[in-house]
């Protein structure tokens, strides 16, 4: 693996750790606003919301930028191709994320309504972009594959383990900030929840490249 793709590889992979860190800092000086009930959206709005703005636009681009060093460091030829492409759609879901801020939700910013319907168009772009992160637990399925390919059975698992969970918890999330009961107070949880393990997996990706670089060779050749 050349140095120019090991960078890639590297600076993807700070992509959600760095995510984390920012909205989990960004979150603790806000007197009204409650992590475990608030998207991590919500912290574009206000007086401070060029912060997590900016967070997305970073992200985008790293994801971006990993998504690079993997089409670079997996076969061409074959099923992997395909992770590359889904995670460029991961990046562009951050940054369309990031341009587009997203309507009041659950009470927050106070004053404002549980669900704001119907939505303003610069709202509804930014859920429109926020669904690209389903590209990322399509990712972890494509891997599956790659992975059994391999014989690397538990980062197979753990890919699949990933998208599953993921899906499933991040769907639970939407439901409570659609106001359904009984979720609506763990929404923001939920949602932080299923963004970790799918970024966490993100992280893991870019790592395991890095360790077993003649992975992706050996799998392109059959």
């Amino acid at each position: 693996m050349d140095t120019k793709t090991r960078t890639l590889l590297i600076c993807g992979a700070l992509a959600g750790p760095l995510f984390t860190l920012a909205w989990f800092l960004e979150g603790l000086p806000r007197a009204t606003y409650d992590p475990t009930r608030h998207p991590i959206s919500s912290l574009s709005l206000g007086e401070f919301g060029w912060t997590q703005v900016a967070n997305f636009i970073v992200t985008g681009i790293l994801t971006l930028v990993l998504a690079h060093g993997l089409r670079k460091a997996l076969p061409s030829q074959g099923r992997a191709t395909w992770v590359p492409t889904l995670i460029t759609i991961v990046g562009i879901g951050f940054l369309g994320s990031g341009f587009f801020a997203t309507d009041p939700l659950s009470g927050y910013p106070r004053g404002t309504p549980p669900l704001l319907l119907p939505p303003t168009l610069i709202g509804a772009l930014h859920v429109f972009f926020a669904a690209f992160i389903f590209g990322l637990p399509l990712a972890c399925f494509v891997m599956v594959r790659f992975f059994n390919d391999e014989g690397e059975r538990n980062p197979a698992l753990y890919s699949k383990l990933t998208a599953v969970a993921f899906i499933m918890v991040y769907l639970l999330a939407m439901a409570g900030f659609l106001q359904v009961p009984g979720l609506v107070n763990y929404a923001g949880l939920l949602q932080r929840i299923s963004v970790i393990i799918g970024l966490a997996w993100m992280t893991f990706l870019p790592i395991y490249l890095l360790k077993h670089p003649s992975a992706a060779q050996a799998t392109g050749r059959n």
